[in-house]
């Protein structure tokens, strides 16, 4: 599980996919009743993004960048992250609400009604209890997105955050396509991960 960063490159085309996904086992009786069981309590997310150039020349590496990424991981073998930029930011987000004992809490992220935890973090900007900014020196945030006070927040209060975060991602395949259709300009029509904003994959 490395914390290499998918590079940021020039010839990104939309759409750009972006895929939520479970799993459900459904089993149903000959009078058609149907009984579920969920396996996942958070989706995993699959990525496809088009490359419609990558500049191999004088202009720029963009090829050698996303080539040599690639390698690196060893295909779909080691995770890595990835900033979705439709999808990174959360702005006095709550997290939490204070009972007056717990001192640890984990960072999570809402859509809509859905509640999803956040184990990558990029930038902490800020934490607040009652919409009051706590110092930085009054908590601590581990690796994985924990929150610890050093003295449990105030029974009722609500605790939020603001910052960015990354999804832990991991390609679906091991191989990857290269196309050269001009001099010094390739394309990649199909780059493909999978992975949450959970340390999953």
């Amino acid at each position: 599980m490395s914390n290499a960063i998918y590079p940021t490159l020039p010839g990104l085309a939309f759409p750009v996919m972006k895929q939520p996904g479970f799993n459900t086992a459904i089993k149903q009786s000959v009078s058609g009743k149907e009984y579920r069981a969920a396996f996942m309590q958070y989706p995993l997310w699959t990525f496809e993004l088009t490359y419609e150039f990558l500049r191999n020349g004088i202009a720029g590496n963009d090829l050698n960048t996303l080539t040599g990424f690639f390698l690196a991981r060893q295909g779909a073998f080691d995770s890595f992250l990835f900033t979705e930029p439709s999808d990174c930011t959360v702005t006095d987000a709550q997290f939490a609400v204070g009972d007056g004992v717990t001192k640890s809490f984990q960072l999570v992220r809402s859509l809509g009604a859905f509640v999803e935890a956040v184990q990558n973090v990029n930038i902490l900007t800020n934490i607040k209890a009652g919409g009051t900014l706590v110092p930085g020196s009054s908590y601590t945030v581990s690796p994985t997105g924990l929150v610890t006070f050093t003295t449990a927040p105030t029974s009722g209060y609500s605790l939020t955050w603001s910052g960015t975060f990354y999804f832990r991602v991991r390609f679906l395949q091991d191989s990857s396509q290269f196309s050269q259709f001009m001099t010094d300009l390739w394309e990649n029509k199909k780059v493909q991960f999978i992975g949450s904003t959970s340390n999953k994959v």
